[in-house]
């Protein structure tokens, strides 16, 4: 199985700081990314991502961790975290950079214990995949979430990357949900299969949790077609 941004994570870790990785999508541009960017600290992070920190509370599921940057400023304000990636090489970096509780694990196979917050940051519906299967994952959170928990999640309207017509409507390829893309990763000549990513607009992902059993705010809005939400049951 590839796990090329893990290695990536993993070599900055080890001491490659200049390390970097390209991104691209089916609608975007490749794009260069210093690895350095997903080991942050707290100053340095977007304000939603600080904004979603700050109202964590109670035991923690970092969901998506990557290099931990989010679980170990967490941890240093005295939280109980459990963090989860399905990058090996991003729990592994995670670990030397000491986050305390990390594991490999996809979050729909996270069983057993509840969570006051569970976090889901930096496009946190992009683990979702498609639109169709954001009910199962929204199913999901409500087995892990305490009655009174939250989910703290953040992503992107992408309706300004599409043409619009004379009629004002977007034009999409083959008539799909429009923040559905295909994502490929480079790191050092190699390249990744295309994979599932998905950016939720927020009244979509409104009319989504509503029907499975939430209740949607909108936290903050960012200045660039994002934003944080908070999720708490019905």
């Amino acid at each position: 199985m590839q796990d090329i941004f893990g290695q990536a994570l993993l070599d900055y870790q080890l001491g490659d700081h200049h390390a970097e990785i390209l991104t691209e999508t089916n609608i975007s541009e490749e794009e260069a990314v210093p690895v350095q960017y997903f080991f942050r600290m707290y100053d340095d992070m977007p304000p939603l991502e600080q904004i979603a920190l700050q109202r964590s509370d109670g035991k923690v599921l970092d969901v998506g961790c990557g290099a931990g940057s989010h679980s170990l400023w967490l941890q240093q304000q005295g939280l109980d975290v459990h963090a989860i990636d399905i990058s090996p090489g991003a729990v592994q970096a995670a670990r030397l950079r000491g986050v305390k509780d990390v594991e490999h694990r996809n979050l729909l196979d996270v069983t057993g214990t509840t969570y006051d917050t569970i976090l889901m940051l930096m496009n946190g519906s992009g683990i979702m995949e498609k639109l169709d299967k954001v009910p199962f994952y929204l199913d999901q959170l409500k087995k892990l979430i305490t009655p009174t928990g939250q989910v703290l999640l953040d992503s992107s309207d992408l309706q300004y990357l599409y043409p619009e017509g004379d009629d004002g409507a977007i034009w999409i390829p083959a008539g799909r949900y429009y923040g559905e893309v295909d994502y490929w990763v480079s790191y050092k000549n190699e390249k990744s299969h295309p994979f599932p990513m998905l950016y939720l607009d927020s009244a979509t992902l409104s009319e989504l949790a509503r029907a499975a059993g939430w209740q949607m705010e909108i936290v903050q809005e960012g200045e660039h077609f994002d934003y944080l939400a908070r999720l708490t049951l019905l």
